[in-house]
């Protein structure tokens, strides 16, 4: 409960600024590759989409890329609730539907393209 209330100590930031750089870095990375691959694909019709997300190496990169991405939005958005909500009650229910919100989001995500991966 001390993640959500905020009553860590001053030393637990630590880890999170690690996260967001390296979830930075990775996503720099990834986030060249999509737009090359977008910019290479043949046509962008829900076939040649299909196509793209189905090839294997394609699974992997685009599963890291939308992990990386919710976990990197989501110390983004606690850093801003942390710094600019200040009414304890909607300070903890910022931080609980900001972590579902993102875990929800990476689910859907991770489903979707492990459905279309195996070929489901």
């Amino acid at each position: 409960m001390s993640q959500v209330t905020g009553s860590e100590s001053a030393n637990a930031g630590t880890g999170d600024w690690w996260g967001q750089r390296l979830s930075a870095v990775a996503l720099t990375f990834l986030g060249l590759w999509f737009a090359f691959s977008l910019i290479a694909m043949p046509g962008f019709d829900h076939a040649d989409a299909l196509a793209f997300i189905a090839a294997p190496m394609n699974v992997v990169l685009l599963l890291l890329l939308c992990v990386s991405l919710a976990y990197h939005s989501y110390l983004g958005v606690q850093v801003i609730i942390e710094d600019y909500v200040h009414a304890p009650q909607i300070h903890v229910a910022s931080l609980i539907l900001s972590r579902i919100a993102h875990g929800v989001f990476c689910v859907v995500a991770v489903y979707s393209i492990l459905k279309i991966g195996l070929g489901a």
